[in-house]
């Protein structure tokens, strides 16, 4: 029998006690609230000590043996705070982790906070909570270390396949998938008149590099930037057979519809489908498409809110979605959801994307998928030819395809490759391996949304 994994809150109470790791320390005298440093590791002036919490947390779990193991310090820290963001009784009350010379965060115990030290138990030199034989029951929540951790080990060690699937947990864990309260939906709301013109591929010509880049202006940060403006290429095809594509930028995202006399009052630019009649000979092939078309109604819109692109249908179509491979649905597996009609719903999250980007560009996993399929109409085609289908939309979102085609050109080597995000107030970008890695790691570093216990 392996030995036991350290419970996070009794161990790092005793990190803080002991007061042996650099910024690491109590900030106030009842004890409730601590600081861990929260230093970047493309920052010119991080050093190995500002890691120290976090490489002393992997040693203890077992995810890091000096010696034997390659130092990782942006995954220690991922696994750190993956491990803290799932108890509830502990709440990040300050986030200072983008002040230029002290980096930290503090962190507050909330409710019952730790359980009493002199009545519930002891630490043992690992932070194992050793219970006294006269000890009262443990209170919920944050003290509740009285059970053996039988979940399942996110701390990093074992497979490479355990560590990546912590981190997306972690990943959806902490993202906004749902609309605050307090900001509004992240989605649809009547847009002024009139709408904007929308950038129909927009000219490469005069390409141009950052110069003299510096760590914390990570070029891949613009993906996340409210009012970014992403590309997307769409593609329609009537039984199998591709009738229209067209490339868009536009303010508000877009909206797929049936008739060029949509409810322009809607957000989202309308991108009207062609009559079948222009490219199909089977007429009662045409009544069909036609019929489809005209049930759009307000349309099938499509935007972005920070990592997450989100869908709605605005009419009486039933339209099924996935991710999938970009020369064809992945029919097989069926749809990975319906695009609802009384609320926005995710469609791609751009966290778990550029998790399985990194674990490609290090040689170890498939090419993540970033093209969404649309099955308009009908039922997914599970099991059968997409090309029997009457209307099926393809929408790439042309920065993500970039990524993936800059991590299969670079690869392991050296060699200087040439990137256009295709997202507005870019610049063509020219990254070696290593530097995209590095960006890629920092920008995961970038998502770290506060969660439903944080303040």
């Amino acid at each position: 029998m392996g030995t036991p994994k350290p419970r996070i809150l009794p161990w790092l109470e005793l990190q803080l006690n002991r007061g042996q790791l650099e910024g690491v320390a109590w900030v106030n005298e009842s004890r409730t609230r601590f600081r861990i440093p929260w230093k970047h590791g493309l920052r010119h002036d991080a050093q190995q000590e500002d890691f120290g919490i976090f490489q002393a947390w992997a040693e203890a779990t077992g995810a890091y043996v000096p010696g034997r193991d390659k130092p990782d310090p942006p995954t220690w820290k991922r696994n750190f705070r993956s491990a803290l963001n799932r108890k509830d009784g502990l709440r990040l009350a300050d986030d200072r982790s983008k002040d230029p010379h002290d980096p930290h965060k503090i962190y507050e115990f909330v409710n019952s906070g730790l359980p009493d030290r002199g009545e519930c138990g002891r630490l043992g030199s690992q932070g194992f909570l050793a219970p006294l034989a006269t000890s009262p029951p443990f209170p919920t929540g944050v003290g509740d270390f009285s059970q053996p951790d039988t979940s399942p080990d996110t701390s990093g060690g074992g497979s490479t396949s355990d560590t990546q699937e912590d981190i997306l947990d972690e990943l959806l864990g902490n993202m906004v998938l749902a609309p605050l309260p307090d900001s509004g939906p992240p989605g649809l709301a009547v847009a002024p008149e009139p709408y904007p013109q929308p950038l129909l591929n927009p000219s490469l010509d005069n390409p141009t590099s950052f110069p003299n880049l510096e760590p914390s202006e990570n070029p891949l940060r613009r993906l996340l930037v409210p009012g970014e403006e992403w590309e997307f290429e769409v593609t329609a095809f009537y039984r199998g057979r591709q009738v229209f594509q067209q490339t868009i930028s536009c303010p508000g995202g877009l909206r797929l519809v049936g008739s060029e006399v949509a409810d322009r009052t809607l957000p989202g630019w309308p991108i009207t489908l062609p009559d079948p009649g222009a490219s199909l000979t089977d007429k009662g092939v045409m009544s069909y498409v036609r019929h489809v078309l005209s049930r759009l109604g307000g349309g099938l819109a499509l935007w972005r809110a920070g990592q997450q692109l989100w869908a709605q249908r605005l009419g009486q179509c039933h339209t099924y979605w996935a991710v999938s491979e970009e020369l064809l649905p992945n029919s097989g597996n069926g749809p990975d959801g319906e695009v609802p009609k009384d609320k926005e719903g995710g469609v791609l999250d751009l966290g778990p994307f550029i998790v399985d980007l990194i674990t490609f560009t290090e040689g170890s996993g498939r090419s993540p998928r970033y093209t969404l399929w649309f099955c308009v109409g009908e039922p997914w085609p599970q099991d059968q030819p997409w090309t029997k289908r009457l209307v099926m939309v393809k929408v790439v979102p042309t920065c993500l395809r970039a990524l993936v085609e800059l991590a299969r050109a670079g690869g392991a080597s050296s060699l200087e490759n040439t990137v256009e995000l295709h997202i507005s107030n870019s610049h063509p970008l020219s990254l070696t391996s290593d530097q995209y890695k590095a960006y890629l790691k920092d920008l995961v570093e970038d998502m770290d949304f506060q969660g439903p216990g944080e303040a």
